[in-house]
């Protein structure tokens, strides 16, 4: 149980600032070393976990770090990770765990071609996003990133499965609105932070999760969401209630439906019913396939 070489693995210390990172991670491991242990215990119980975290071996970070909600506990991190991987190391199959925490990309789903770049769904996950979870579903423009829903997946309070929203995050390119326009134009009038929220659901639905909670603007993990003005540039919780979402007993989370609810043809502009039968059949074919594919990973 090395905790000084797995920390170089982590970071970088010929650079001062991750030099200093690397210092507080080892004080932090000796300060919690029970728990230490026992992760460390934990992601050598079976040969899929010890594989695993040889190749991230951010497990052991997490939990040390103000990491995945507003105010979350060392013990809660470190249980929220646990939770997440068993779960995966339980419902997909070995070379698809595996793969996706050597950030190769899983594909859910081809679409429509923007400019002969297609728009696809994939499960992917990065250590640049570990602040916010433990995976991710990216709607991709050919291979520009548009949206993602990062996310973990713990029990509820019931000791339900269930996916755990840690953020939401838009295009980060210098053509990012006209892209959108295009994009939305494209998806029949439907908007892609929309499309990407309907592709978590399919994710959630197909894995077998009874509930989905996605954090607030008070739940977030930082405050890199607030202007200095003190103006928020993402509003979390105003995109999940439109969404469908409502309040829990805790401020910090909304539970969000598992299904997107769709009007009826009756309550649709007769104008705008030919887009609405479009849009739907894309939709269709996006659930269809992302069920297949889970299905495919699944062990």
């Amino acid at each position: 149980m090395d905790f000084g070489e797995i920390g170089k693995q982590i970071y970088d210390i010929s650079k001062s600032r991750e030099l200093r990172r690397y210092v507080v991670f080892r004080v932090r491991c000796a300060i919690n070393r029970k728990r230490m242990k026992a992760l460390w215990d934990y992601f050598h119980s079976t040969p899929v976990l010890t594989e695993l975290v040889e190749l991230y071996p951010f497990v052991y970070e997490q939990p040390q770090r103000a990491f995945f909600y507003h105010r979350s506990t060392f013990d809660e991190r470190a249980a929220l990770v646990e939770s997440h991987f068993a779960f995966l190391a339980d419902r997909l199959r070995k070379d698809v765990l595996l793969d996706l925490y050597r950030e190769k990309n899983y594909l859910l789903w081809e679409g429509p071609v923007l400019d002969d770049q297609p728009l696809s769904l994939m499960l992917y996950y990065e250590a640049g996003q570990r602040k916010e979870g433990l995976l991710s579903v990216m709607l991709r423009l050919e291979k520009k990133p548009l949206y993602q829903i990062i996310f973990w997946i713990a029990p509820n309070k019931n000791g339900l499965p269930s996916m755990w929203i840690g953020a939401m995050q838009g295009p980060n390119m210098d053509d990012a609105r006209e892209i959108v326009k295009k994009a939305t134009k494209l998806c029949h009038a439907y908007r892609t932070k929309n499309l990407i929220l309907y592709a978590a659901q399919a994710v959630a639905r197909s894995l077998g999760l009874s509930h989905i909670y996605a954090v607030t603007n008070e739940g977030y993990y930082a405050n890199n969401h607030v202007r200095t003005d003190r103006k928020l540039k993402t509003d979390f919780s105003d995109f999940w209630r439109e969404a469908g979402g409502h309040e829990t007993d805790d401020s910090r989370f909304d539970e969000l439906p598992l299904m997107e609810t769709r009007k009826t043809m009756e309550e649709v502009p007769t104008r705008k019913r030919a887009v609405y039968r479009r849009r739907f059949a894309m939709l269709d074919e996006l659930d269809a396939a992302v069920e297949m594919r889970i299905k495919e990973a699944m062990a």
